[in-house]
C-alpha cells in the first residue's frame, strides 16, 4: 500500500503536474487569445464609423468577421494540441490510434456531413465577402418560408446570427443557406415612386422632382448620405388615373432608406406648392423591413 501510494505521489510530482501545466497552459492562452481577438475586434467597429453599425466600410466588415474566424480556430488548435500533449503524458501510445482515429474519422465524417457544409459554405462567405458583421440582410434558407431579416450580429465558419427587428437572435447553419439579399453592400440606391395624375403636366413634375434633388444635396444634413444629387428617371409606369414618375439617389450603404424617407416628405410639399394633387408615394418591402429593423434597435 505505502508502495502504491509512493508511486502515485511521484507520478503527481512528476507527469500529473505536467498534464495539470498543460490542461492550465492551454485553457489560459486560449482565453488569452480570445481576450486579444476581442480587442482587436473592438478596435476595427471603433474605428470604422464612429458607431454606426450600419455604415462600417467593407474592408471593416471584412476584417471584424475574419478576426473571429481565427480567434475560434486558435482555440481549437490550441486545445487539440493540449490534447495530443496530455495524452501523451499519460502514456497513451498516440501512433497507436492512428488507425482508430480513421475509422472514427471515416464514421463521423458520413455522420457529420452537414456540419463539414456548414463550415466549407461559412470559409466562402467570409472569402469572397458576401456579407460581414454590420450588414442588413435578408437570409433565405432551404425550404422556403419566411427569410431571416435584420442586422448580422455574427459570422462564424459554421452558423451566421441576425438580430431581428423584435431583438430576437435568428442562427443560421451556413450551410443552409440558399439565397442572401445585402442590403448595407458598398453603396445603396433610394427609389422614389411618385404617383400624380395622369391628367397632370408630366414635364413640369419632372421639373419640381429635379429641384427637390438638388435642394437636397444641398442640405447639409442630408448631404453626407447623399453620393450624387438625385436623378429623376421619368414616367416608370402608367395606370388609368395615375401616372407614377421615378426619382432615384444612390446613398451610403444602408442609408437609402432614411434618405427615401426625406425625399418622399420634401416631394409632396413641393408638390403641393405647385397645387399639384399628390398620394404619399409607396414604401417598398424591403425600406419596411429595415425601417424595423431599426425600430427594434432604437428600442
Amino acid at each position: 500500500m505505502g508502495d502504491a501510494l509512493r508511486d502515485l505521489l511521484d507520478w503527481l510530482s512528476g507527469r500529473g503536474l505536467e498534464v495539470v501545466l498543460i490542461i492550465l497552459g492551454s485553457v489560459l492562452l486560449a482565453r488569452f487569445v480570445g481576450w486579444a481577438g476581442g480587442r482587436v475586434t473592438d478596435r476595427i467597429d471603433a474605428r470604422s464609423t464612429g458607431g454606426d453599425a450600419l455604415v462600417r466600410s467593407e474592408a471593416a466588415k471584412h476584417r471584424h468577421s475574419l478576426t473571429q474566424v481565427i480567434t475560434w480556430t486558435a482555440v481549437v488548435l490550441i486545445y487539440t494540441v493540449a490534447v495530443f500533449f496530455v495524452l501523451e503524458r499519460l502514456g497513451v501510445p498516440i501512433t497507436g490510434l492512428v488507425a482508430p482515429a480513421t475509422v472514427l474519422g471515416v464514421g463521423l465524417g458520413f455522420g457529420a456531413q452537414r456540419i463539414v457544409g456548414d463550415v466549407l459554405a461559412g470559409f466562402f462567405i467570409i472569402t469572397e465577402r458576401q456579407y460581414g458583421f454590420g450588414d442588413v440582410v435578408a437570409i433565405q434558407v432551404v425550404g422556403g418560408g419566411d427569410p431571416a431579416e435584420g442586422i448580422v450580429e455574427d459570422v462564424t465558419l459554421r452558423v451566421t446570427r441576425v438580430r431581428s427587428s423584435d431583438g430576437e437572435v435568428v442562427t443560421v447553419p451556413n450551410g443552409q443557406i440558399v439565397k442572401v439579399t445585402n442590403l448595407s453592400r458598398d453603396w445603396a440606391r433610394a427609389v422614389v415612386d411618385v404617383p400624380v395624375p395622369s391628367g397632370a403636366d408630366v414635364n413640369r413634375v419632372n421639373e419640381v422632382l429635379r429641384e427637390v434633388g438638388r435642394e437636397a444635396f444641398r442640405d447639409p444634413a442630408l448631404r453626407p448620405l447623399l453620393l450624387d444629387p438625385p436623378t429623376v428617371m421619368g414616367v416608370e409606369s402608367l395606370g388609368l388615373d395615375e401616372v407614377n414618375v421615378r426619382m432615384v439617389a444612390r446613398t451610403l450603404p444602408g442609408k437609402q432608406f432614411e434618405v427615401g424617407r426625406e425625399l418622399r416628405v420634401r416631394i409632396i410639399v413641393a408638390l403641393r406648392d405647385q397645387g399639384m394633387k399628390v398620394t404619399p408615394p409607396p414604401v417598398s418591402a424591403d425600406e419596411e423591413t429595415s425601417r424595423t429593423v431599426r425600430e427594434g434597435e432604437d428600442a
